[in-house]
């Protein structure tokens, strides 16, 4: 949502700028210069992405224009499942969970938290988690260690979509010179027309430019950083989880570990100690 009035906003700003100057608006339609500049974009990025980067830009664009992120009941609710499945083991032992483990997707526990439930990376690390727990006999500095190296991993993952719409960004004030050049070819050939002719021509050509600087800047661009924006809170909820988990490992009681995940929250989002203790003693009874 908010990404369609920012973008509602940059355009009524520069047409209505222009037109307050008394600007001819047919000028600026120049569906040429936006077919080179787009189409040299676009392909560009292509060549430039493997087929799944392509793809986790296409579903970050889904969840820009959608304005899903993580929210309170998200943080909520994921504590809460943990303190779940932390109250289970202490009560009945590691065994007690290894259904829900083995098939996560029929899993009592976990189906009873949608929003977890449909975060696939969430519930493949908690279930990774628990299964190495299950059959290892790891320290917790050591378990903290090998989930810090996934999320790294993950890191990687989640910002190249930012990083590929980045770098098309960069590209387009140089795509536009490119169109502003090929018109300024086609105004050459137009050498012995009238003035008005020309003049009409160059500000035809010069529009490339204009598009080129104006996607970069005031779409594209902030494109990528809304990207970016998106997986640094994606890893910050993967990062509760494994505060939580980390904690009980270590031996920490149930409703202590769930407390380490709740203060790493970021404060936005953060739900109240009352908030969480309610919230488990719900589950305890």
């Amino acid at each position: 949502m908010f990404t369609i009035i920012g973008s509602a906003i940059v355009i009524a700003c520069v047409i209505g700028g222009f037109l307050l100057e008394h600007g001819n608006l047919a000028v600026l339609f120049q569906p040429v210069e936006l077919l080179i500049i787009g189409g040299a974009a676009v392909g560009g990025f292509i060549i430039a992405s493997p087929m799944k980067v392509i793809k986790a830009v296409m579903g970050g664009i889904v969840k820009m224009l959608s304005g899903k992120g993580y929210t309170k009941a998200d943080y909520l609710e994921a504590l809460t499942m943990l303190g779940e499945v932390f109250y289970k083991i202490r009560k009945e032992g590691l065994v007690s969970v290894e259904g829900d483990v083995d098939n996560p997707r029929e899993s009592v526990i976990f189906t009873k938290y949608p929003r977890f439930f449909k975060n696939h990376h969430a519930l493949d690390l908690v279930v990774d988690t628990l299964r190495t727990v299950m059959t290892t006999k790891i320290e917790p500095n050591e378990l903290e260690a090998l989930i810090d190296a996934e999320l790294e991993s993950h890191q990687e993952e989640l910002t190249a979509p930012s990083k590929s719409v980045a770098t098309v960004a960069d590209s387009l004030p140089g795509l536009g010179i490119v169109a502003a050049v090929l018109g300024i070819v086609l105004t050459m050939g137009k050498i012995s027309e009238p003035p008005d002719v020309l003049g009409k021509s160059i500000g035809a050509a010069l529009v490339g430019t204009f598009l080129g600087v104006l996607l970069c800047y005031g779409f594209v661009g902030p494109m990528a950083k809304n990207m970016e924006h998106s997986a640094s809170e994606e890893l910050q909820y993967l990062s509760v989880l494994k505060m939580a988990i980390v904690a009980f490992v270590g031996g920490a009681a149930p409703q202590v570990a769930v407390e380490f995940g709740r203060r790493v929250v970021p404060a936005v989002d953060k739900p109240t100690f009352v908030e969480v203790e309610e919230a488990l003693r719900r589950i305890k009874k």
